[in-house]
């Protein structure tokens, strides 16, 4: 079938803008906290009433620290070439949330990349049984998508939506279908379908950890050729665990964050690390290196630095990282490992000249 002009002008208007301001960035999906009730509109609506391809029903909660109290902030990771999912689709709307979505709004995304503004676009389809055209930039002709009468009601199920935290990334593209039924207990047969895998992957960039600021002595003063000894209390560093539920699908993971080693980067080349590597490991107890204690001024410390030369105008900037070990788990027994997380701080270290007087 032959798109209508308004709908090809929308789609169209979203890739100017992508190919326009390569820059910019959809906001995150926000995580609701409940499922809506069956005769409210999904929590995939904007503050303004437009449903939003940038909104994900995906619930997150802390059973274990990283709830965002305190100094946090959230992991980096170690494999660049590694990113978390680009899209997916999840449950958007019952019959009953679609009906009343579009007789009050009747405005917003009903494809990542294809918006529908007017009531007759969505009652065409998901009221009067026309089919519609599936946008794809990449096909020469559009798929065509069957329509559903009276909205599916009576009904038990879902009509399911792509989601992307950013929608201006390439990959974006592959959840390219407009909205969809999917019977209850059921899930699409796609292959950008939600998994466990999709969950302990979105939660990863959840994860929010303590900021990684070392005890040292001597504490921010070091003198040059003495050892500066480092260390970190057992009771600051915890395992940090994220679960994340897909309301109305079964799903969910839990993502763990296990701290595994300090790494030290001493802020010049006129230093040595213990050891030598920079890599402080940490303790069965929680605990990275071993604390100062007087008289062991000279002795080598199983976590620390020396430097070699005076910080003249102005302090080292000692990096301090913490590595976390990622691992997850979820529905079915599903389970699995995600590349290590890193989480780095700096701080000033100023280093001075022994000084001695001859008589």
């Amino acid at each position: 079938m032959t798109a209508s002009p308004l709908r090809w002008a929308s789609a169209l208007a979203v890739v100017a803008v992508l190919w326009s301001a390569g820059t910019a960035h959809a906001a995150g999906p926000e995580d609701n906290t409940t499922v809506p009730p069956a005769d409210e509109p999904s929590g995939s609506t904007t503050g303004n009433g437009t449903l939003s391809a940038s909104v994900s029903h995906i619930k997150v909660t802390y059973p274990s620290g990283g709830d965002g109290k305190g100094q946090q902030g959230n992991l980096g990771t170690v494999d660049p070439n590694w990113k978390p999912p680009a899209c997916w689709y999840e449950p958007a709307f019952t019959p009953a949330q679609l009906k009343k979505f579009v007789e009050t709004d009747g405005g917003g995304d009903v494809g990542i990349h294809e918006s529908w503004w007017g009531e007759e676009l969505w009652t065409d389809h998901y009221r009067d049984g026309k089919p519609a055209d599936n946008f794809d930039l990449g096909s020469p002709a559009n798929s065509s998508a069957d329509g559903y009468k009276d909205y599916n009601l009576g009904k038990d199920g879902y009509f399911w939506r792509g989601v992307a935290p950013d929608s201006s990334d390439p990959d974006s593209w592959d959840c390219g279908r407009i909205m969809f039924w999917v019977d209850a207990g059921r899930l699409p047969d796609d292959p950008n379908t939600p998994t466990p895998k999709t969950l302990a992957e979105y939660a990863y960039n959840k994860v929010k950890v303590p900021e990684t600021e070392v005890e040292l002595k001597p504490a921010a003063k070091s003198t040059v050729n003495l050892p500066t000894w480092v260390w970190l209390d057992k009771g600051t560093f915890k395992e940090v665990k994220v679960r994340a539920e897909l309301p109305g699908t079964g799903l969910w993971a839990e993502t763990t964050a296990k701290p595994v080693a300090l790494h030290l980067e001493p802020g010049t080349a006129d230093a040595e690390t213990f050891p030598a590597s920079g890599d402080c490991e940490i303790d069965a107890d929680g605990s990275i290196g071993t604390p100062y204690a007087q008289g062991r001024a000279d002795q080598t410390p199983p976590c620390g630095i020396r430097y070699l030369r005076a910080s003249n105008g102005g302090p080292y900037q000692l990096n301090a990282s913490i590595t976390w070990e990622i691992s997850w788990e979820g529905t079915g027994g599903a389970q699995g490992d995600l590349p290590d997380g890193t989480f780095e701080t700096t701080q000033d270290m100023e280093v001075q000249e022994i000084q001695s007087i001859n008589r």
